[in-house]
């Protein structure tokens, strides 16, 4: 590949919750060993899960019991923020690995996310949804100021790992039964403030768009903002390798998960 072609990643199967994130951090590594070009990568969740950053606490975000009844997986993950549940027919996940040296990656970060989020927006105008970026990492909907998508940033061994989140379908009562409130009267205010303030491409386009449709956009609009062709590649078997030893070895070890 030449220096204006990353490569795109684009797993059409959803994985579950460790490989996908031992994958990010295995492709992290193979960009950061200059085994791998800079990588944008598409992919869901099966089974559905929630994801914590860094930071968090497990036993104080997560209802474990719940999750479980509910056949729902919980992760940490390596990226900061907050807890968010991945549905596995209502969002799309992008994940952007690339090197700090790379000259169209700011070194603010700030400046990362408003680029690369950048692109996301431009990717939903393609949907025919008007959005903008929000610091420090959400993407709002123009009229409505409503989320839309979110994401995650961490910068290792001098690779950018931006991951985020665009909503297709919401539940909110799905989303809050996952996390930990501990009284039912906040619980039905918070999940009435959360409707308030987090839409969805259903909701605003009055149908459900397509994973492809969605995808595509996305593609184009990452593409646009990075000033790069995306060019379908395929994971090396070290990558694949990689990924589901990280996801078993790091990312389902309980010493990780309840770390905090």
């Amino acid at each position: 590949m030449n220096d204006s072609e990353w490569r795109l990643i684009w797993e059409k199967t959803p994985g579950d919750c460790y490989f996908n994130m031992g994958l990010d951090k295995a492709v992290l590594e193979a960009v950061a060993a200059g085994e791998s070009p800079n990588t944008i990568r598409l992919y869901r969740w099966n089974p559905s899960s929630v994801s914590i950053g860094y930071f968090q606490s497990m036993r104080k975000v997560i209802n474990i019991d719940n999750c479980k009844k509910m056949g729902v997986d919980y992760i940490r993950r390596i990226t900061g923020g907050g807890a968010v549940y991945h549905d596995i027919d209502g969002e799309l996940t992008y994940s952007v690995n690339c090197l700090t040296s790379d000259k169209r990656i700011p070194q603010d970060i700030m400046k990362i996310y408003a680029l690369i989020c950048g692109g996301v927006v431009d990717g939903l105008a393609k949907l025919n949804v008007e959005s903008e970026f929000k610091p420090i990492n959400d993407i709002i909907l123009k009229k409505s100021g409503k989320k839309i998508s979110g994401s995650a940033l961490t910068r290792r061994n001098g690779v950018v790992l931006q991951h985020g989140t665009i909503l297709r379908q919401v539940n909110v009562e799905k989303m809050f039964s996952l996390l930990i409130v501990p009284d039912e009267k906040i619980k039905a205010k918070l999940i009435s403030h959360a409707k308030e303030r987090v839409s969805s491409l259903e909701l605003e386009l009055g149908t459900t768009p397509s994973f492809d449709e969605i995808g595509n956009a996305l593609i184009e609009g990452l593409g646009n903002a990075l000033k790069v062709s995306l060019v379908p590649g395929k994971l090396s078997e070290k990558e694949k390798t990689d990924a589901v030893r990280i996801g078993q070895e790091l990312f389902k070890d309980e010493k990780w998960l309840f770390k905090r």
